[in-house]
């Protein structure tokens, strides 16, 4: 179909649509004249809109029949990124605090007084070095960043089966 040809066809709206394109014709709208009678017309409108407005927020019934998994892939791994970046960052200040009180400094102390006899005492701070402490939250990070991505993506896809058949979660908007 050529733009000349669907011009014609659109009557009085005089602009081709492209296909596919939604539109919504509404009545015209008529003015009122001051000088002829307009009055009357003015105060019979003012009523439905103070009425409008007394009566409240408006409210919309919505479902969310599917949620697009992709998108759900994206948000969970830029969330996810950021709770491993936050969960490593906390341990590393937990780690400073707790060096700064001396707290692994008074259990090497209480091991040892344990430990009189044996040639080679165990220490603690082979284990709980800030080095090792945050090497090993990095790799609980990156393996939580992958999981909770794939748990996601899996329950986006579990959702849209499952709204397939109970049509979704039932939602109220309003406009306050």
């Amino acid at each position: 179909m050529s733009a000349t040809s669907s011009e014609g066809s659109l009557g009085d709206q005089g602009t081709a649509l492209s296909r596919g394109a939604v539109t919504s014709r509404t009545a015209p709208t008529q003015r009122v004249n001051a000088s002829s009678g307009g009055s009357a017309t003015k105060t019979a409108a003012r009523p439905a809109t103070a009425a409008r407005k007394s009566k409240g927020p408006r409210r919309v019934r919505l479902a969310v029949a599917r949620v697009d998994p992709w998108s759900v892939m994206k948000m969970s791994f830029l969330l996810s990124v950021a709770l491993g970046i936050a969960g490593v960052i906390l341990t590393a200040v937990l780690w400073m605090i707790l060096s700064t009180m001396n707290v692994f400094s008074d259990i090497e102390g209480v091991l040892q007084s344990l430990q009189t006899t044996t040639s080679d005492p165990f220490s603690i701070k082979d284990y709980v070095g800030f080095g090792r402490v945050v090497s090993l939250s990095i790799v609980i990070g990156v393996i939580d960043v992958i999981l909770m991505t794939a748990i996601a993506t899996v329950m986006a896809f579990l959702y849209n089966i499952c709204s397939a058949l109970v049509g979704g979660v039932q939602l109220t908007l309003t406009d306050d």
